[in-house]
């Protein structure tokens, strides 16, 4: 996607001396993070790109949408690097800027369910505003699926109150009228909004990477005021940094994960869906074995839409399953999803 007048890469500034830009994807439950992280991946030219993806939930489903992943940081089929955040955002990043070879961008990928301000703030508050500099929050917004419930949830108005940018995506799922209220709903809470619309997460990225949006002198204040632990980094790795954020739990979410090496019968697995399922998950997704398929099927469920897509297993075969919503039984769950194994 490259529509007529868009910057090319020719408009990319020179990378920056001061450090190595960091753009931030946030956004909510299955507003399509990884589907914009693919599409910077696919689509960056001679840019070498680390991704860093701060996954909620025991099974990391979206790195390994990315790429084949072990654990820790793994080169990727273009030649970026992916990197799961486990306990600190701060050792993660420094294994990027410690590699050899050259790294032109730092793309992180949130939870749907997190605030970013505690990994802002980790940029501006810790030794990394020195080798690192934000250039801009993304935040992502489900068109058809987001409403004012949304607001009940604290991430979810964060998510639009810190966004530099906000690709209202899936705007070919919504109608005029609701595309017109929810840009209503953005201004009201972010005055002056940045507001892109999107399909599948497509937007060229100069519009997106080397914008150098973010007011990083707003957050002195908020810095200041913010709780921020702050140790020296010393190369041994033999130190922590404590920036939990407790978004979670004052949203009331709450993630279970589902594995198997037994495979699902697919006609039990979609009455579940169809007929079972609870109606407070917001979100699932999973990498899924048929008994009747060769293929690894890659499930993605948002609101009240699902889909399954399929391709060639790079594993062994074997189920894995992760679901995000508020007040869940997580027994009952995993009693549903055991009587559709085979």
């Amino acid at each position: 996607m490259n529509p007529i007048n868009a910057p090319t890469y020719d408009n990319f500034p020179y990378i920056p001396k001061r450090g190595l830009p960091v753009t931030i994807i946030t956004g909510f439950l299955g507003s399509g993070k990884t589907t914009l992280l693919n599409q910077i991946l696919k689509n960056k030219q001679d840019l070498k790109v680390a991704v860093l993806v701060n996954e909620f939930g025991d099974i990391n489903i979206d790195s390994q949408l990315l790429v084949s992943l072990d654990a820790g940081m793994m080169e990727l089929s273009n030649g970026c690097i992916c990197c799961t955040i486990n306990d600190d955002l701060v050792d993660a990043v420094y294994r990027v800027l410690e590699r050899e070879e050259r790294i032109d961008y730092l793309v992180i990928e949130t939870t749907g369910v997190a605030d970013p301000l505690p990994i802002i703030l980790t940029f501006l508050g810790t030794e990394l505003r020195d080798l690192t500099t934000l250039d801009s929050i993304i935040t992502l917004v489900d068109a058809e699926a987001f409403d004012q419930k949304h607001f009940e949830s604290e991430a979810a108005f964060k998510q639009i109150t810190y966004a530099d940018i906000i690709l209202l995506n899936k705007v070919d799922l919504a109608t005029p009228d609701k595309i017109h209220e929810l840009e209503d709903d953005i201004h009201n809470i972010k005055e002056g909004a940045r507001i892109l619309h999107t399909q599948y997460g497509q937007v060229p990225l100069p519009l997106i990477l080397g914008v150098g949006l973010t007011p990083t002198n707003k957050y002195t204040d908020v810095e200041n005021s913010h709780e921020h632990e702050h140790h020296h980094h010393d190369h041994d790795h033999d130190h922590h940094h404590h920036h939990h954020s407790h978004h979670l739990e004052n949203d009331g979410f709450v993630s279970i994960s589902f594995q198997s090496d037994r495979p699902f019968d697919v006609h039990k697995f979609e009455d579940f869906l169809t007929e079972e399922m609870p109606k407070d998950v917001f979100r699932a997704k999973g990498i899924l074995w048929f008994s009747d398929s060769e293929l690894r099927h890659i499930f993605q469920l948002s609101g009240p839409r699902y889909n399954l897509n399929a391709d060639e297993w790079r594993t062994s075969p074997k189920n894995q399953l992760v679901f995000i919503g508020r007040k869940l039984d997580a027994q009952k769950i995993y009693t549903q999803l055991n009587n559709c194994l085979v």
